[in-house]
């Protein structure tokens, strides 16, 4: 399974906006309201009761409305995880620091995230898309691709103004950082802390200075 982290910011909005899109031009606001329906529930009943019918009454939309745009359940809800990431964990913009300092920073807020229902709520959508589908490549494909190349060009622009020393594949160095914090989560290994996401960024990206 490809490392699920969480990434660069283009804007809160932007990446739920990212979603394919069918039929005439969504309303925004409708948008909102059916993502942080979905998600809600999601968080609040889990994805078994997070059905096509409780969102259209929890958000006050029609079935049909949701059925046109989007392909499936699972797509749904990995567009309202996808939609409260973007809001909980936006991707640092260039001008916060260096490329270390802002992969310390993202990578700490994940690790304090998966502590939550953030984490309860990533790990049931990615179960969920292996059960329907076969593979995490759904989720892959709506909700991490972005992120996780937002990151790695953060982590190979480091690479190249020499801030960041390590000289491995800036993929290869997203995945060990990522894949290891959602690694230790899934299998309850030992207690994720921002403290040890800092530490393991350090590790892997070998910052100068």
């Amino acid at each position: 399974m490809r490392g699920p982290g969480v990434a660069m910011a283009k804007g809160g909005g932007d990446e739920a906006d990212s979603a394919p899109r069918r039929g005439r031009p969504r309303s925004i606001e409708t948008t909102n309201a059916i993502l942080e329906s979905a998600y809600a529930l999601m968080a609040a009943t889990g994805l078994a009761a997070t059905s096509i019918d409780a969102v259209a009454r929890h958000s006050s939309v029609s079935k049909m409305t949701i059925y046109k745009w989007w392909p499936s359940r699972e797509a749904l809800l990995i567009d309202a995880f996808l939609h409260h990431a973007a809001q909980m964990l936006p991707l640092p913009p260039a001008s916060s620091g260096s490329p270390a300092a802002r992969a310390r920073r993202h990578a700490a807020a994940y690790a304090e995230a998966l502590q939550g229902e953030f984490g309860k709520v990533q790990l049931a959508v990615v179960s969920e898309c292996i059960s329907k589908t076969g593979s995490a490549e759904l989720f892959y494909a709506r909700y991490l691709q972005f992120r996780r190349d937002a990151l790695v060009e953060m982590i190979a622009a480091g690479q190249t103004d020499g801030s960041i020393l390590a000289e491995g594949a800036p993929e290869d160095l997203y995945d060990a950082i990522y894949g290891s914090l959602f690694y230790r989560y899934v299998f309850g290994i030992a207690p994720i802390t921002p403290a040890y996401a800092r530490n393991l960024v350090d590790l892997v990206l070998r910052p100068k200075g």
